[in-house]
């Protein structure tokens, strides 16, 4: 069983899942987001995706912090885009002997979730407000362009700080965002037709087009299969100053985003 609940860490979600009879595999898709795992004495990192993830191995208790988009490479001291598309041990990132001491508390921990989210907050650098800014005009549905006019930098800077937070340019992280609205509107019961020009889609078709290439599913299979709740980093307020495998960057001329090769859990 799936359950989550808002952290004391700004934007971030904190969550647990326990595997039951009932459950099946459903995919996680890609949220603009990273998390920190723990399961049965293990810590890892789940970096950004760019398609959706199916978790694989035998059914096993997960528990994770999923912060915010943009929050987790400080905490890490690792830029995103080394981590797109992958789930890596923590001890490949930081000091083995450090994170060994990190797993055995929160191994012994009442609530493994709770000793993550403490782990967090000791170590979380304080939001940036142009990230925070930059993740709200693009949730909006502003383009790149009036992204980066609107934060007042180049295109170039908007790129490099977009693969440094995030793991891929800002076109990618548009899409993502934008995949993120439409299906959160899909299953409140809107139309597609009516989802797709709410969200900024150019018609139906697109919208189909999109949610395949994200997630390798049909809109129809994803609303019928059961699976986490999407990690949203919306509504952001309006001011964002008290809001919450190295590769070539996936967002050159043409936008097209890096083809995955996810591995572990998230």
């Amino acid at each position: 069983m799936y359950a989550e609940r808002a952290s004391r860490l700004a934007g971030a979600t904190v969550w647990t899942n326990t595997p039951s009879a009932s459950n099946r595999a459903f995919p996680v898709l890609p949220d603009g987001c990273m998390d920190l795992l723990y399961s049965e004495g293990r810590l890892l990192v789940a970096g950004p995706d760019t398609r959706a993830h199916i978790l694989d191995g035998p059914p096993a208790p997960w528990a994770g912090i999923r912060f915010f988009p943009g929050a987790a490479p400080p905490l890490l001291g690792v830029p995103a885009h080394e981590l797109r598309d992958r789930r890596v041990e923590l001890a490949d990132l930081w000091p083995a002997a450090e994170v060994r001491r990190l797993t055995d508390r929160i191994t012994t921990a009442a609530q493994p979730a709770t000793e993550l989210e403490s782990l967090a907050l000791e170590r979380a650098a304080p939001p940036d407000p142009e990230l925070r800014r930059l993740v709200a005009v693009l949730a909006a549905g502003r383009s790149v362009a009036a992204t980066a006019d609107e934060l007042g930098i180049g295109a170039r800077r908007l790129h490099r700080r977009s693969l440094a937070a995030f793991g891929y340019g800002p076109k990618t992280l548009a899409r993502i965002l934008r995949l993120q609205r439409a299906l959160a509107l899909a299953r409140e019961g809107m139309p597609r037709a009516a989802t797709a020009a709410r969200t900024g889609y150019a018609d139906q078709a697109h919208l189909a087009r999109e949610v395949r290439e994200f997630t390798g599913l049909t809109l129809g299979d994803l609303l019928l299969r059961r699976r986490r709740p999407m990690a949203m980093p919306q509504p952001c307020p309006a001011d964002p100053v008290h809001r919450a495998r190295p590769a070539e960057p996936p967002d050159g001329p043409s936008g097209r985003a890096h083809d995955p090769a996810g591995r572990g859990a998230r």
